[in-house]
């Protein structure tokens, strides 16, 4: 069935529903005044539980991530590397995305192997590598959470969710201070993945298991 064809099906289908509506309701809106009247609907919503313009939204992500069990530090931009190389002292292998700042890695241990994503690697691959390292492309304050597009430096989503250990570096102006603020800095034709912390499930008698879905450790750098 072509594309044009489903369309045309899926608004028919759409119209006997709202006759049926319609009928039972005793009105007879036309679509277009029901998107309209669905449009002007009032929508107060509160954005954020903050005052964004009283309140240091860098810190405020800081403690939220931290609240969901990653490491969580500030650092200066000229002590990036030094706390990259000291996040990652205890990997031994590291999946860098293309187009991560070769400066971040300048003071890296001669002992870790580091490893391109070209040509694209396995999961069995992935998956005997100990970490990775991205940047990302908004936090969200209020929630503490980090949204990948997987652009530049970040790579595609299965480098961030097979290797055990994700370090995280995120820009102090890449911190937004609510979703909604978030998401309008956001491509809505890319793909999106969000982070809240390490990997974790309480699914099986209330029993908190990291690991099962992503990244066992998250270690988080704020930049600046």
């Amino acid at each position: 069935m072509g594309a044009d064809q489903g369309d045309s099906r899926v608004s028919a289908a759409r119209d006997r529903i709202l006759r049926r509506i319609r009928a039972a309701t005793g009105t007879a809106a036309t679509p277009e005044e029901t998107d309209a009247a669905y449009a002007a609907l009032p929508r107060p919503y509160r954005r954020a539980h903050h005052d964004p313009a009283a309140t240091d939204v860098v810190a405020l992500f800081a403690e939220r991530a931290a609240d969901y069990r990653a490491v969580v530090e500030r650092v200066a931009e000229d002590g990036l590397p030094g706390a990259v190389a000291a996040a990652v002292a205890a990997v031994t292998s590291l999946v860098v995305p293309d187009g991560l700042p070769a400066g971040w890695l300048a003071g890296l241990a001669p002992g870790i192997q580091l490893v391109r994503d070209e040509p694209p690697l396995s999961a069995a691959e992935l998956d005997q590598i100990a970490g990775v390292v991205t940047g990302c492309a908004v936090a969200i304050a209020e929630t503490g959470t980090i949204i990948l597009d997987h652009g530049p430096g970040q790579g595609r989503r299965a480098l961030t969710l097979v290797p055990d250990f994700h370090l995280v570096v995120v820009r102090a102006g890449q911190v937004a201070p609510d979703i909604a603020d978030a998401l309008a800095r956001l491509d809505p034709a890319r793909p999106h993945t969000l982070v809240s912390g390490p990997s974790a499930t309480s699914d099986i008698e209330l029993i908190r298991v990291e690991g099962v879905h992503g990244p066992r450790n998250l270690h988080v750098l704020i930049s600046g």
